[in-house]
């Protein structure tokens, strides 16, 4: 996923709050009993490290890097690590909540955790982000491994970071360790078509949105916020399922066509010239301005807190699917389900990439490895169930999609919770 620097922030716009909300509405929904609330309400580890790292230059730099695990009863820990300027303790907090219900969601065995390291990784080179990231393996050494916690990549991380990372943990232990992270190269233990999973994944939940409002991919014009692995690859899936891309952005701008954009043409363009800026027969738009531009499916696949109270009464799409981790507040969700807008929560959308990534980890485990079609049948196989399952949930409640995942999610995680019981 790409550094984004869209929409402005505003005050309703905290990841923390709006994921301890989130649960909130659905525990009420769900009556959930007062024992239960408070465990799954709070994180049960958050951990702060300040390392330092030798520069090229030789100076040293001080880190700040984070990891989060919210909840573990359901299984390991799993969940990303992002390198980005604006990471901190309540973001990553926020995010290891929304991996423990979009595992749950999925029904995959892990607990949902996340990671950061407050750095523009862009700014540095090669060799100085291997030697921060080795560093920060270190610290976080800890508390992962394959039957505890399972770091993967994120915005601004990538195959060679999990790499290092692995081999870090497998050189402290002094055998190679490939299931400790996912993510990585196929070479060391990665799985084919884990790269292009969440995108996959988004696609499904677009189609099966469709199915099910009686829409036609053919006549379906899809706008796209965000064009980093997640954005790219949902862009050119869907433009094969015959949906028409009729807007994308990037971190420098976006650009709008309405007769629809080829999106190899606009990957190729990006590669060659830095941003979209110029692509030519094209509208150019800022940043956000595909949030709101004339199409019937928006796919924010940003950051978070992309749409809120300020932008989401301009948003023309009968259909939202949430490519990114909290692109909508709380305020914004009120909105939508006003205006009828049919959403698929991220922790139902972008699911396929953990669901890849447990592929990958049952892979390393049992040393024993599949094909891409099988990957992406099994993918396919999951994704959806879960969105049958969630939409099932929405009908027989009267809920919107969120709250129907969150109630699905949630009452997986109370049951084993009720199961396992209160150590000691």
């Amino acid at each position: 996923m790409t550094h984004m620097q869209l929409a402005p922030q505003v005050e309703e716009a905290d990841e923390w709050r709006t994921a301890q909300r989130q649960f909130d509405i659905a525990a009420d929904i769900l009556h959930l009993e007062p024992q239960i609330r408070p465990i799954l309400r709070e994180v049960q580890r958050e951990f702060t490290c300040h390392f330092p790292v030798e520069m090229d230059d030789g100076s040293t730099r001080i880190f700040t890097g984070y990891r989060v695990q919210h909840n573990i009863v359901r299984g390991p820990a799993k969940g990303g690590i992002r390198y980005h300027p604006a990471v901190s303790l309540d973001e990553v907090k926020a995010l290891a909540m929304w991996m423990t219900w979009k595992c749950a969601v999925v029904n995959i065995p892990f607990g949902g955790a996340k990671g950061g390291v407050v750095v523009d990784p862009r700014t540095m080179s090669s060799r100085e982000v291997e030697r921060m990231t080795r560093r920060f393996a270190t610290e976080i050494s800890v508390l992962i491994g394959p039957d505890r916690d399972i770091p993967a990549p994120d915005i601004n991380t990538d195959g060679q970071i999990m790499a290092w990372i692995m081999d870090t943990i497998s050189m402290h232990e002094g055998y190679s360790v490939t299931a400790c992270v996912t993510g990585k190269p196929v070479d060391v233990g990665g799985s084919l078509g884990r790269v292009e999973a969440t995108g996959r994944g988004v696609m499904i939940c677009t189609l099966d949105a469709l199915h099910h409002l009686g829409m036609h991919a053919e006549n379906t014009r899809v706008s796209v916020q965000g064009f980093g692995n997640v954005g790219s690859v949902s862009a050119t899936l869907l433009e094969r399922a015959r949906c028409k891309i009729v807007a994308i952005s990037d971190e420098y701008g976006g650009i709008h066509a309405p007769d629809g954009l080829n999106v190899a043409d606009v990957k190729a363009y990006r590669v060659a010239n830095g941003s979209l800026s110029g692509y030519p027969g094209a509208t150019e738009l800022a940043s956000d301005g595909t949030l709101t531009v004339d199409c019937d499916v928006l796919i924010p696949a940003a950051i978070g807190n992309q749409l809120t109270s300020h932008n989401a009464g301009d948003v023309r799409a009968s259909v939202i699917v949430e490519g990114a981790n909290g692109p909508t507040t709380p305020e914004a969700d009120e909105i939508f389900n006003r205006n009828g807008v049919f959403l698929v929560p991220d922790i139902l959308a972008n699911a396929g990439g953990v669901t890849a990534s447990y592929f990958e980890w049952v892979q390393d485990l049992q040393s024993f490895f599949w094909s891409e079609d099988e990957v992406n049948e099994r993918l396919h196989s999951i994704m959806q169930r879960a969105f049958g399952e969630v939409l099932e949930t929405a009908q027989e409640r009267h809920l919107p999609m969120r709250m129907a995942a969150y109630c699905q999610a949630v009452s997986r995680v109370a049951a084993a919770t009720r199961d396992r019981g209160l150590y000691p």
